[in-house]
């Protein structure tokens, strides 16, 4: 059963008739669940094998997928970046692994999700030739009953997930080119599905990127142009492109290559810099533009315009909206970073990020002038904060809740370097987290750091508290013991900080210490538990810190931290490939916070007391 398609257009279709979806990139696959369960590619491949975590997920759920079976479902299975992006790069290497130990490592620790888009079968019923209307009304429906997310979510821990089909082309475009997606899926409301089909009623459309370049060679046999860019003055290719060109133009742009070649054999016609144009591409994959097409020619430009530098920066370019002030301004200086290096940070940190802000009063610390100069608090938003803002309005502050990308990329503008967050959201009095902050008094005594959390992490494990932990981005560490909400109040959970503070100060006194006064504390590492408490706040998860090595307060996997741990190695400038390595250790933070008990512990303190 080979899947229908849609047809590539540069213009995306309008109207009543039509709906819209978020397209991802990853491997195109129908999910059939008879007697057995089968995840089959476009090209006919079971992909099971090498995407375990779909398999294992529906096996564990088998009783509430049971009423509905036999059933396929049409879908794309991705690496979910965030609700509007998926990582193709990521998806290759999965698909390319067959070490099952390699295999089953990598999908417990970054799980792929498969996207549901389309219903084809449910209850052993075709419904292929039902319109998409009917089909996706009766798709919904059954995610709804399934209680699995109605929308794309990589912290959600179900990797069954819908692809929503939406009315308003304008607001879903803006948020497809907001987090950098690939683009839109138009389907008609008529439209049947149509096996192994490319249709004129499913139109795809792609949020393009665009690169100046210049040509360097034709390619006789196959009328590929090579494309390239100036790096560090030398000759820098990034791709090959072929689509995109009217006749005309391919032709002529032939014959200017044979009039001016530089040099000749047998597979290549060569040409020195200067003939300049536009390519759009989707991202780059393997060092080469990904899916490239011709743009239009840049006879304005000398192949000195076509730079690595600005290739770089048209890849970080922000969509119409979003204004960045003074982008190569510097705020730091080793390493070297600048202000558009930053706000690109924050985009990509954002799915990870704004889950922490989200429904919090925030305080920023700005720094105007990046590490060269004085930097202020600011928790009052200010009279020119743009309408798309949200605020809530706490003992006469009326502060900012960062609860969008586009707040996350304004206050990057404003260089708000780091996020402070209390522990508790707005309309709620009690603490979400528990939070001890392990800060040594400098950073030679970070071992001390490494120490207190390990003690503290024998304890938890013992207690049967799930915990996380995340550097300062300083000189020390915060492990976080999440809460069900509105269920614990900080007279409870202060029972818990002090018994935790003086465990550690009667197992190691010469290390540990909970003296208030900083004279008498000497170099041992205070325990500070009364830091936990209503109206104080924390660094947020992935917040970068004024501090001139531009570290990160960066989530740890707790087999990390032991002696080798070097709190140097989590800058701004790795965080993200660190993320696409690794995956992000806090990923079922908030899952854990549902089923969190600690109301046993409690009970056994409050007894103590």
């Amino acid at each position: 059963m080979k899947p229908m398609l849609p047809t590539l257009a540069f213009d995306i279709p309008k109207g009543e008739e039509w709906r819209y979806e978020i397209k991802f990139d990853g491997f195109r696959a129908l999910l059939k669940w008879d007697k057995e369960i089968e995840l089959i590619s476009r090209n006919g491949k079971p992909l099971l094998p090498i995407f375990p975590e779909i398999s294992e997920f529906l096996n564990a759920n088998r009783d509430i997928f049971e009423p509905y079976l036999p059933f396929i479902l049409d879908a794309e299975l991705v690496y979910l970046e965030n609700s509007y992006k998926s990582n193709f790069g990521a998806i290759q290497v999965r698909g390319r692994m067959r070490s099952q130990e390699r295999i089953q490592a990598e999908a417990k620790k970054n799980p792929c999700r498969l996207l549901v888009f389309d219903l084809l079968e449910l209850k052993g019923k075709s419904t292929a030739s039902e319109t998409y209307q009917k089909r996706r009304n009766r798709l919904h429906s059954l995610f709804s009953d399934l209680g699995l997310p109605l929308t794309p979510d990589n912290q959600k821990p179900e990797v069954i997930q819908l692809v929503p089909s939406e009315t308003n082309l304008d607001a879903l475009w803006e948020m497809i080119v907001l987090h950098d997606g690939e683009g839109i899926v138009a389907k008609q409301l008529n439209s049947k599905w149509e096996e192994g089909k490319r249709a004129e009623t499913w139109i795809k459309s792609k949020n393009w990127k665009y690169v100046s370049c210049f040509v360097t060679a034709y390619e006789k046999s196959n009328g590929y142009f090579y494309i390239s860019v100036y790096r560090e003055g030398e000759i820098h290719q990034i791709g090959l492109v072929i689509f995109g060109f009217k006749p005309d133009e391919k032709n002529a742009l032939h014959q200017i290559i044979k009039q001016n070649n530089s040099s000749e054999d047998q597979q290549f016609i060569y040409v020195e810099p200067g003939i300049c144009l536009d390519v759009k591409y989707l991202e780059i994959y393997e060092e080469q533009l990904r899916e490239p097409h011709f743009h239009q020619f840049r006879f304005d430009l000398s192949p000195d315009d076509c730079s690595y530098e600005k290739f770089v920066f048209q890849q970080k370019n922000l969509p119409p909206g979003i204004e960045i002030t003074h982008p190569d301004k510097p705020l730091w200086e080793k390493p070297p970073i600048q202000k558009m290096d930053y706000i690109h940070y924050l985009r990509e940190v954002s799915p990870l990020m704004l889950p922490f802000l989200n429904n919090r009063l925030l305080t920023v610390i700005r720094y105007p002038h990046g590490m060269f100069g004085e930097a202020f608090y600011q928790k009052n938003v200010p009279d020119y904060a743009p309408d798309f803002v949200a605020t809530s309005k706490s003992e006469g502050i009326e502060y900012i809740v960062c609860d969008n990308m586009k707040t996350l990329l304004w206050l990057g503008n404003q260089i708000a370097i780091e996020f402070h967050i209390p522990f508790q959201t707005i309309g709620t009095s009690g603490p979400d987290e528990i939070v001890f902050d392990l800060d040594p008094p400098f950073r030679e005594y970070f071992h001390l750091a490494i120490k207190a959390a390990v003690y503290i992490k024998e304890v938890l494990d013992e207690l049967k508290l799930i915990s996380f932990i995340k550097t300062s981005g300083n000189k020390g560490l915060q492990i976080y013991i999440p809460l069900p909400a509105n269920t614990f109040s900080y007279e409870d959970t202060r029972l818990f900080t002090s018994f935790i503070a003086n465990y550690l100060v009667s197992k190691d006194p010469d290390s540990f210490t909970i003296e208030r006064l900083k004279k008498h504390r000497g170099n041992r590492l205070y325990v500070d538990y009364i830091q936990h408490a209503e109206g104080k706040t924390i660094v947020c998860p992935y917040s970068a810190r004024g501090k001139s090595h531009a570290g990160v307060a960066t989530p740890l996997f707790w087999e990390e931290v032991n002696e080798d741990l070097n709190i140097e190695e989590f800058q701004l400038g790795t965080i993200i490939q660190r993320v696409k390595k690794l995956g992000c250790p806090f990923r079922e933070y908030f899952k854990v916070k549902e089923v969190q008990n600690f109301e046993p512990v409690l009970q056994v303190l409050k007894a103590k007391k």
